[in-house]
């Protein structure tokens, strides 16, 4: 055979090869997004990862747990998709699931061993950033810890504070919060909720031994 035919032989066979990878890949992503448990499985048979990620380093698994798609997170776990990679943001597929609010899959990730204490952010301050109050009563009840902080120094408590969302708030002082915890910007929850006019909240948190940072300053003077 001609050498020159035969290379463009097998240069036309790697990009047919690259050709349907890339199809395959635009498949599971699309499919992810879309919640189609049927195309995943299929895909998954023909030999392709659970674990493969978008872009932004959000797997299978995040894409299915950020839209709410139960059927699929039940596959994934079955398949023993990675519960805790992250993504480029930092987040795991649990922290997506309190962000939107997804009880259901929240519950299902954290029975297949998802971790509800993660550095930075965690699950609890996404759930209460959005108020998702059922969420963050899975959290603490399966052993989140509430006064875990973020980089900048915000907690759960602060979060749902600045957000003026009084059951999370409530429920995070019966959970024996720390309410006088300060971000790097030496604020507390009864400063943040004060900044934001939630007097309802301000009230609530000195009412239970909550203080703004310059009261606490002066008196540890």
């Amino acid at each position: 055979m001609n050498k020159n035919l035969l290379a463009a032989l097998l240069l036309s066979t790697v990009f047919a090869a690259t050709a349907v990878q890339a199809g395959t890949y635009d498949d599971l992503i699309s499919s992810a997004k879309m919640g189609d448990t049927s195309s995943i499985a299929e895909l998954v048979q023909r030999g392709a990862s659970v674990d493969t990620t978008d872009i932004e380093g959000n797997t299978l698994l995040m894409l299915a747990a950020r839209d709410g798609h139960v059927d699929l997170v039940n596959y994934l776990i079955q398949q023993r998709a990675k519960l805790n990679a992250r993504n480029s943001a930092g987040d795991t597929a649990l922290r997506l699931a309190a962000f939107r609010g997804y009880l259901v899959v929240a519950q299902k990730l954290i029975a297949a061993g998802a971790y509800v204490n993660t550095p930075g952010w965690t699950p609890l301050a996404y759930a209460a950033f959005n108020g998702h109050l059922d969420i963050a009563k899975l959290l603490i009840s399966s052993g989140a810890e509430v006064n875990a902080a973020s980089e900048n120094g915000m907690s759960a408590l602060m979060v749902a504070a600045r957000g003026g969302h009084m059951e999370i708030v409530r429920l995070l002082i019966d959970s024996k919060a720390d309410l006088n915890m300060q971000t790097e910007q030496h604020e507390t929850a009864v400063d943040l909720a004060a900044k934001n006019q939630h007097t309802d909240i301000v009230d609530l948190l000195r009412k239970n031994g909550g203080r703004s940072a310059k009261t606490a300053a002066i008196e540890i003077r």
